[in-house]
């Protein structure tokens, strides 16, 4: 059986003919595996994302995939309050028909969704009023609330504290490994894409596009050309083993 879910090739990403954002990319995403999206900002992580999903035609390229894809955006602005079970209820439309009211089954699985992420105490909670990390987590449970075999995330944890980036990150993993859908996300993070991705992506600033396995395109050499600052590799020590990490090293302007 194909565990190819989407998969683009050459292709090229833009809002006008002669001034593509990246240069031409193949990508390939498989069931029960992580891609990470790493990119400086303006360098076309998030029209990418918008490509695949086709609400962007490519300049160049074809992007085709198999089975049902859910995207989870940065933000949502709407013009309606909503509740939050209600935002979250949102994602299984599909299953609920055009006419039809949302059955236990749906507001079951929606209150799930909810206690996956540890905020179930914001069911009944007015969405437009939630800080911008507790949103994010409600767009994370949207997703979760349906099934899809393709997951895509833009910048999923920007809005989080540590604690919730955590939490995200590890979701992210356990949907993989154990739901076996593909998962695309983007970050500034290189420590999360380590840590939990197979597959890279790196969109450079001279429009090169670096793909592959993680062992190959997450390297000091490509982190360092593509944020401009030096990156380094680094081995943290826990009870449990140790865990290949990356960290920018700031101390130059301080004569360290």
């Amino acid at each position: 059986m194909n565990d190819i879910t989407l998969k683009t090739t050459d292709l090229v990403c833009g809002y006008q003919p002669n001034c593509p954002l990246f240069d031409p990319v193949s990508l390939e995403l498989r069931r029960g595996e992580i891609t990470a999206i790493l990119g400086g900002n303006g360098q076309g992580k998030t029209t990418l994302m918008k490509t695949l999903l086709g609400h962007h035609q490519p300049l160049q390229g074809q992007v085709a995939h198999a089975g049902e894809i859910n995207f989870v955006p940065q933000r949502f602005d709407s013009a309606f309050s909503y509740s939050v079970i209600d935002m979250v209820l949102m994602g299984r439309a599909n299953n609920i028909g055009l006419f039809s009211s949302p059955s236990h089954l749906d507001f079951q699985m929606a209150h799930q969704a909810l206690d996956m992420l540890s905020i179930g105490y914001l069911a009944e909670h007015e969405f437009d009023r939630l800080s911008g990390g507790q949103q994010q987590l409600v767009l994370i449970a949207r997703a979760l609330a349906t099934k899809c075999d393709v997951l895509i995330l833009d910048e999923p944890t920007t809005a989080l504290d540590l604690a919730f980036q955590s939490t995200v990150i590890e979701l992210l993993y356990s949907l993989a490994k154990e739901r076996n859908i593909s998962v695309l996300f983007s970050t500034h993070e290189p420590a999360q894409a380590q840590l939990i991705a197979d597959n890279i992506l790196l969109i450079m600033k001279d429009k090169r596009c670096l793909t592959g396995n993680k062992r190959d395109i997450l390297t000091e050499q490509n982190l360092t050309e593509l944020y401009g600052v030096p990156i380094q590799k680094c081995q943290i020590r826990r009870d449990n083993g140790c865990y290949t990490t990356f960290l920018p090293y700031f101390g130059g302007f301080l004569g360290e």
